[in-house]
């Protein structure tokens, strides 16, 4: 069986699947298989290109099963509304964004860069109800439209600031002023880096950067990274690498949590 995914409820889901070249002529069979196993699968969605754009978006093949793709994923009693064509969503990374929420702490100011549909900033203030607030920065319309809905959803309108447009320019008017910046953004995170430490407190805080690389460079490229961040703060900090999901053969998905 091909390996797939599926994003949604007990009432409609969608299935995302990964169709090798050898199986293309079998994909109708395939789709009809897991709609047979999920009976709240309504649609079959193939991969037909990697994930691309600033908007980190893939397109999408109808397999089987209906066009209207929209749909309200459940995660830890949390309702995440989104149409997995449109936007970036990873329901794989529910443990991961549990574990984030696990580390916050009362009366936190949270910076939530690379926001997406609010996954973690919903996650973590339905577990830690008691934090300041978190500031969500997403500059792909569509995600921000469901960034939008999924605060109402959880009715979260008093903890979640959702804001539309570039990390660069939207996060100025926040230095300085939290205690925690999370980076969901393996490929380009890095990049903000500079960004992330400007929004901490003048006391530090916690930075979560997150990474793509090769199993046997990972900490090698941790420790230069972490380096590079005292020699520009001047002053030693604490971290720890975690491996977060496979992302190809001996590639992994990283988490590169910072104390400052």
């Amino acid at each position: 069986m091909v390996s797939f995914e599926v994003i949604g409820s007990r009432e409609k889901a969608v299935a995302i699947v990964e169709i090798p070249e050898e199986l293309e002529g079998r994909k109708v069979e395939i789709a009809k298989e897991i709609m047979g196993r999920h009976k709240n699968v309504k649609s079959v969605l193939k991969k037909a290109s990697e994930r691309k754009g600033i908007y980190r978006i893939r397109k999408f093949e109808l397999i089987l099963g209906e066009k209207d793709t929209e749909v309200i994923h459940k995660e830890f009693g949390c309702k995440l509304k989104l149409d997995p064509t449109k936007v970036y969503f990873s329901p794989r990374e529910g443990t991961e964004r549990a574990r984030i929420a696990s580390q916050v702490k009362p009366g936190e100011t949270i910076m939530l860069m690379f926001a997406g549909i609010g996954a973690y900033a919903v996650i973590i203030a339905k577990k830690q109800p008691r934090i300041d607030k978190i500031i969500c920065v997403e500059i792909n319309p569509e995600a921000f439209k469901y960034m939008q809905e999924n605060i109402r959803l959880n009715k979260l309108q008093e903890k979640i600031i959702p804001i539309l447009g570039d990390v660069r320019e939207k996060c100025v008017e926040w230095f300085g002023k939290c205690d925690r910046v999370i980076m969901p953004l393996p490929h380009e995170a890095i990049n903000f880096l500079d960004i992330a430490i400007s929004c901490l407190k003048k006391k530090g805080g916690f930075i979560h950067l997150y990474l793509i690389e090769k199993e046997e460079k990972a900490d090698e490229r941790a420790e230069s990274i972490v380096k590079d961040l005292e020699k520009k703060i001047g002053k030693k900090v604490n971290f720890n690498l975690r491996k977060v999901l496979p992302y190809a053969p001996r590639v992994f998905k990283y988490c590169l949590d910072i104390e400052i």
